[in-house]
C-alpha cells in the first residue's frame, strides 16, 4: 500500500511538472522558432499561434521575424589612389531561414558579428577598387552647374561678362567626372554581401553608407584644393575687371582725343574767321587813309618793341621815321 502511494505521488509530480512545463507553447506575431530535441533541431515554426511540444525534451528557441538593423563601426580604409577615408555603414537584415540560422549561428549577437565580418570586408574591397570621387559623390551635377552656375549668377548680378567668367574657370576645373558614384557602390556592396549570408539563414535587405569622412591629412588636402579653386574664381573676376578697366580706359582716351580734336578744329575755325575779319578791317582802314594806317601800325610797333631795348645806338633807320615826323619824313 505504501509502495502504491509512492508511485502515485511520483506520477502526480510528473503530471504536475508536465503541466507546469506545458505541452503547449505560443509563437507571437513577429516571432519564429525552432524546436530542439536533445540538442538536435527537429522542426521550425514560422507561423504565429498555439503549438505543441514534448515537455522536458523539446526546447523552443525563438527568433525575431521582423527586420533588424545592423550598425557598423566607423573604420579607416584606403581608396584606389591610396587616400584614407573613414567609412560608416549601416544595414537592415532579417532571419529568413531559422533552421539554417540556428545550425550556423544560433544567437543574434553572433549574427551581428558575422554581418560585421562580411559587410566590412566587402566595403573595404569595394572602396579599395574605386577612386575617392566615386565614394563621396552620387552624380556629376557638380561638374555641370556648381561653381560655373554660381559664377555666372554672380557675374550677372555684378553686371559683368557672364559669358566669359565661366569659361575662364571651367578650363582650370580640377574635378573629374564619376562613372559609378556612391549609390552604385552601396548597391555593389549589398550584392556582394548578399552572396555571403544565405548560408547562415540571413536575408540582407539593404546596405547604406551613412557617413564618409576624410582623414586629417586628406582634409587638409581638400581644404587646399577648395582654397585654390576659390582663388581661381577670384582671379577670374580680377581678370575680367582688369579687362573692363582697360576697355573703359580705351574708350575714355578715344573720347578725350575726339573732344580735343573737335575743340581744336573749332578753335582754328574761329581763329581763321577772326584773322579774316581782322584782315578785312585792316584792308578797309588802309583803303580809307593809308598814311594814318601806316602811322598807327608804326606806333603800335614802337609800343611793343622799344620798352624791351636795353640800349639804342642809332635811330637813323627807316623804322624810326615817325619819331621825327608824323608824316614819316626826316
Amino acid at each position: 500500500m505504501r509502495r502504491l502511494g509512492i508511485i502515485l505521488a511520483i506520477v502526480a509530480v510528473v503530471i504536475i511538472g508536465a503541466l507546469v512545463m506545458g505541452p503547449l507553447y505560443t509563437v507571437d506575431e513577429g516571432e519564429q522558432a525552432v524546436i530542439v530535441r536533445m540538442g538536435k533541431l527537429v522542426d521550425k515554426v514560422t507561423t504565429a499561434g498555439l503549438h505543441i511540444r514534448v515537455p522536458f525534451i523539446d526546447d523552443v528557441v525563438r527568433y525575431p521575424k521582423r527586420i533588424l538593423a545592423w550598425d557598423g563601426e566607423q573604420k579607416s580604409m584606403p581608396t584606389k589612389e591610396k587616400q584614407y577615408i573613414w567609412v560608416d555603414v549601416i544595414a537592415r537584415w532579417r532571419i529568413a531561414d531559422p533552421q539554417k540560422f540556428y545550425e550556423s549561428i544560433q544567437t543574434i549577437n553572433a549574427a551581428y558579428s558575422k554581418l560585421a565580418e562580411v559587410i566590412d570586408s566587402e566595403v573595404r574591397t569595394v572602396v579599395a577598387e574605386n577612386y575617392l570621387r566615386e565614394s563621396v559623390r552620387n552624380s556629376n551635377i557638380i561638374m555641370e552647374r556648381s561653381e560655373i552656375a554660381d559664377v555666372a549668377d554672380v557675374a550677372e548680378a555684378l553686371g559683368s561678362s557672364a559669358g566669359q567668367l565661366p569659361s575662364l574657370i571651367q578650363t582650370g576645373n580640377s574635378r573629374e567626372p564619376i562613372s559609378r558614384g556612391r549609390r552604385q557602390l552601396a548597391e555593389e556592396i549589398l550584392s556582394r554581401s548578399r552572396r555571403m549570408v544565405p548560408e547562415y539563414g540571413i536575408e540582407l535587405i539593404d546596405v547604406v553608407t551613412r557617413q564618409i569622412r576624410y582623414s586629417d591629412e586628406l582634409t587638409q588636402s581638400v581644404y587646399a584644393r577648395m582654397i585654390k579653386e576659390r582663388n581661381q574664381i577670384a582671379q577670374a573676376f580680377r581678370s575680367d575687371g582688369e579687362g573692363k578697366k582697360a576697355e573703359w580706359m580705351g574708350k575714355m582716351d578715344n573720347e578725350q582725343r575726339s573732344i580735343l580734336s573737335a575743340a581744336y578744329e573749332r578753335a582754328e575755325t574761329i581763329r581763321g574767321a577772326a584773322d579774316a575779319e581782322a584782315s578785312r578791317i585792316y584792308a578797309e582802314a588802309y583803303s580809307q587813309d593809308r598814311n594814318f594806317f601806316d602811322f598807327w601800325r608804326a606806333v603800335e610797333s614802337y609800343r611793343a618793341t622799344i620798352p624791351s631795348f636795353n640800349k639804342t645806338l642809332s635811330t637813323n633807320m627807316d623804322y624810326f621815321k615817325y619819331l621825327y615826323s608824323p608824316q614819316g619824313t626826316r
